[in-house]
């Protein structure tokens, strides 16, 4: 769908549009009573959401590239049908994306309604030729959106292939924060977690709040926990609760690599968090021939 027919199709009169943004690409601009938010059909981003008389919730760089084939670097990309590298490769010669293809891919907006002051997004996934080089020919992904002081994300997979679907996914959220040396997360205390800045080892969080003095790169299995930052620099809190999800990443960079992330600045590492919903690694997915499975998170933002 062209930029015109998509305001024809979707537009509502001061709530939400369409434009081209820079890079060739396609953003919905989103205000309500509520909040405001910015989504591209690219990979069915949100890069911006911002409820009403707050500051910014989400963190994306302004050196991410937008451009077709290069992955937006930060708000909430669409992780599927892998997470970080590709372990199932047969055909070496075709490229493997880190993270899978989904959040570099467009995507088909299939609604997009008024509820009171939340906006309702609802957008679609096929498989392409692409998909289909790399073995993903029989899926469908659903991802709903809902725009308002609360965030509510639901991503649906369905296995439309006669064999098991073996996949994993994530929200790969961007928080912003103040500063990520005055910032902490509660909530996976006790938890079992593979530390990928330490070769995959195997460790458990201590009953205590983590705290970021270097890279960090927790993926935290068997969890069904909801999260909370505590951003101490705004002085609030956010809330991350979520279901049909067993996997919770932890991720910031710290400054050294940082330094070397392409779409990023040396700078940006302080100002970011990522805690992401997830199913991956030990809670890879197989979903049987007609199944659907999903994913949800629920984002609050709190007084601190």
């Amino acid at each position: 769908m062209n930029l015109e027919n998509l305001n024809q199709a979707f537009a509502i009169d001061g709530v939400l549009r369409f434009e081209a943004a820079p890079g060739g690409l396609v953003r919905a601009q989103i205000t309500t009573a509520a909040a405001s938010a910015t989504v591209y059909l690219y990979g069915a981003h949100l890069t911006h959401w911002q409820p009403a008389h707050e500051q910014p919730m989400l963190f994306t760089s302004n050196q991410s590239p937008f451009a077709e084939g290069e992955a937006i670097r930060g708000g909430i990309p669409v992780i599927f049908p892998w997470f970080g590298q590709y372990s199932g490769v047969q055909q070496p010669e075709l490229q493997y994306d880190l993270h899978g293809f989904a959040r570099i891919t467009e995507w088909t907006l299939e609604t997009a309604r008024l509820a009171g002051d939340d906006l309702h997004l609802e957008f679609t996934l096929a498989p392409n030729e692409r998909s289909r080089a790399l073995g993903f020919d029989h899926f469908c992904l659903r991802y709903s959106i809902q725009i308002g002081r609360e965030l509510k994300l639901e991503l649906a997979v369905q296995n439309e292939g006669p064999a098991p679907l073996r996949f994993e996914e994530a929200l790969h959220t961007y928080f912003a924060v103040g500063h990520i040396a005055d910032t902490s997360v509660d909530g996976l205390a006790g938890t079992e977690y593979l530390d990928s800045a330490d070769s995959f080892t195997r460790k458990r969080q201590p009953n205590a709040p983590i705290r970021f003095a270097a890279q960090t790169d927790s993926i935290f299995l068997d969890t069904a926990a909801a999260c909370t930052i505590h951003d101490e620099s705004n002085k609030r809190r956010i809330v991350i609760e979520k279901s049909g999800s067993q996997t919770t990443v932890v991720w910031n960079p710290g400054k050294e690599l940082a330094a070397s992330l392409p779409g990023l600045c040396p700078c940006d590492w302080s100002k970011f968090l990522c805690v992401e919903t997830a199913n991956a690694k030990s809670n890879v997915l197989i979903l049987a021939p007609g199944a659907t499975h999903r994913m949800t998170a629920r984002i609050t933002l709190q007084a601190e």
